[in-house]
């Protein structure tokens, strides 16, 4: 049987791969209510493809997939925090608030899924959205799930986590990675 490499097995299933220039250019945002329709067509597109996605990984620090990742240019993410909480929509998000506390942790990205990097963010964001009839919803995220939703609202400004490692570090190899399957711990959680 042939081994079949992580971001293979993405690109197989989907994923546009790291080096298109989709995945570095910032989506434009949906007009709502005017664009409901489309905003939730392609809403409806990123959750068959975290289906896809969840059929043959486990994802058990949650997962995320934002439009530009299935070759959409728009700005809309999906984050399925791990457990059993529901789905979050992120249509046109935009973080207004970062807490000054931080913390390192790996992270991965179905865009370039051989690897995984060491990524400071803050602990707690306030991110608003646009709601499909219009009205910005503000909420605020904490520890791991603020991770998430930073990761994918970067990818909608067209920023990989690399962008966001420290100078002089770079991303291991998946085969070293020893946290696959675990929750990201926090102090005090």
């Amino acid at each position: 049987m042939i081994d079949v490499r992580p971001s293979q097995q993405m690109r197989d299933l989907g994923v546009v791969q790291q080096g298109a220039g989709i995945l570095t250019e910032p989506a434009r945002a949906f007009d709502l209510p005017t664009e409901r329709d489309k905003a939730e067509h392609t809403v409806d597109e990123l959750f068959a493809a975290m289906e896809r996605i969840g059929q043959v990984h486990p994802f058990a620090k949650g997962m995320g997939i934002a439009a530009p990742q299935i070759g959409i240019a728009r700005a809309v993410a999906v984050v399925q925090p791990p457990g059993a909480a529901p789905a979050i929509i992120l249509l046109n998000p935009r973080i207004t608030a970062c807490s000054g506390e931080t913390d390192e942790q790996y992270e991965g990205c179905l865009s370039f899924f051989d690897v995984r990097g060491l990524v400071r963010r803050p602990l707690k964001i306030t991110v608003e959205t646009t709601a499909l009839t219009g009205e910005t919803v503000t909420t605020v995220y904490d520890r791991g799930l603020a991770r998430l939703i930073h990761h994918e609202i970067d990818h909608l400004d067209g920023l990989l986590y690399t962008a966001r490692m420290l100078p002089g570090t770079e991303p291991i190899p998946v085969e070293e990675y020893r946290q696959t399957g675990r929750a990201w711990v926090y102090d005090g959680a």
